[in-house]
């Protein structure tokens, strides 16, 4: 008979699972460890960037899981409700459930034993696994979740482990690792910028023709639909913070070169996915920050990066080894036709405002589409009128 571990590994084989993300907890360190040497598994710095990493994944036909402890999911409501549900993408959340069985820390309560209150409020499916009898419950509601695009969390108690057999390794949980040591000092300064966000997606736009594009929300997706829409664009309307997870999620999951757009505030809401992605060190994603020091869509308000934050530093901080700071034409071209393996960083200085361009009049459950149809084997060309297929790209 399966101990309760191989019995939910099992399950989420049978269903497909075929990339998994976690942060650490006690009552789950040896299915997390299991996991990790079962599936292409990804240790995160926060519960929110999985949410963006999964749903990257998600969009390149993966089957995703995160595996978080139940304080963690007050990280995620936003993102999960903004991004994973309104594109409608399927997610399991395995939550180690915490303050409500044996507990010994009491600040795990509060959270723990309104987590289901939470979750129907907010429209997200759950399941209660309180034995070990009851892990069979998983499999119907991986079943249903992929089928429809869904969101479920099985909020799993520490009983579920209960003289369980298996034991903790000594393996690492991971991608795989890049030797994080930063060697040498960013050399050379850049001039004083000049140029507006909307200038700068002008000069690279004929780079990003045929990659696929996670564009951060508001402004910079209008801006970039109206220079260079493609329907590999996957334009971000809510959850800021998210483009890089998300670009990062794609980029694990697809052999395509992915171009992530991001901005100062953007990258200052969520910088621990910058280690995250030194750490998992995929070879084709390039993350372009415009760092304008403002907020552009909330009425350019300053950033910190306007004033004591260096984003280039930041970057080479957490791991990156390919990086360069520009503010001018020929040397954002010059970064721009770089073509060294990444993950590479391009922070390029900028001034603040925004181009006058209307929204986007695409659906978003049709930008969705388009950016999967363009990853799994059949997409719109460019000028969105003629499908091929993937062997014409």
């Amino acid at each position: 008979m399966p101990r309760q571990e191989e019995e939910l590994i099992a399950i989420l084989k049978k269903n497909g699972v075929d990339l998994t993300a976690s942060l650490p907890c006690e009552k789950i360190k040896t299915l997390l460890e299991m996991v990790g040497r079962t599936f292409t598994h990804l240790p995160l710095t926060r519960e929110e960037e999985g949410v963006g990493i999964c749903a990257g994944a998600a969009l390149a036909g993966k089957r995703p899981a995160l595996f978080v402890q139940s304080s963690g999911l007050g990280n995620m409501i936003n993102a999960l409700l903004s991004l994973t549900q309104f594109y409608e993408l399927p997610l399991a959340i395995f939550v180690s459930r915490r303050g409500v069985y044996q507990e010994k820390i009491e600040a795990q309560f509060p959270m723990g034993r309104k987590l289901p209150g939470m979750l129907a409020g907010a429209g997200i499916a759950f399941s209660e696994i309180n034995a070990p009898e009851e892990i069979a419950l998983v499999d119907r509601g991986l079943e249903r979740l992929y089928s429809t695009n869904s969101i479920h969390a099985f909020l799993m108690s520490p009983a579920v482990w209960e003289g369980s057999e298996c034991k903790a390794g000594s393996s690492e949980l991971g991608v795989r690792s890049a030797e994080c040591e930063v060697k040498g000092r960013t050399q050379g300064t850049a001039m004083p910028p000049f140029l507006t966000r909307y200038d700068i997606i002008k000069l690279i736009a004929p780079y990003l023709e045929g990659k696929v594009v996670v564009s951060n929300l508001g402004w910079p997706s209008k801006e970039l639909y109206a220079v260079k829409h493609q329907t590999s664009n996957f334009y971000m309307l809510g959850s800021m913070g998210m483009a890089t997870p998300i670009g990062l999620g794609i980029a694990l999951s697809s052999k395509k070169n992915v171009v992530v757009i991001d901005g100062d505030g953007s990258l200052l809401m969520n910088p621990g996915t910058l280690a995250t992605a030194a750490f998992a060190s995929p070879p084709n994603l390039l993350i372009v920050a415009i760092d304008n020091g403002a907020y552009g869509s909330t009425g350019n308000q300053p950033t910190f990066a306007g004033s004591c934050v260096d984003l280039e530093q930041v970057a080479r901080g957490f791991g990156f080894r390919n990086t360069v700071k520009v503010a001018g034409k020929k040397e954002l071209i010059a970064a721009m036709q770089d073509r060294r393996k990444g993950p590479r960083f391009i922070h390029v200085l900028a001034v603040p405002g925004n181009k006058d361009v209307p929204n986007i009049p695409v659906h978003h459950l049709e930008i969705k589409k388009q950016v999967q149809d363009f990853l799994t084997g059949l997409y719109l060309d460019n000028s969105g009128t003629g499908r091929k297929s993937a062997s014409e790209n």
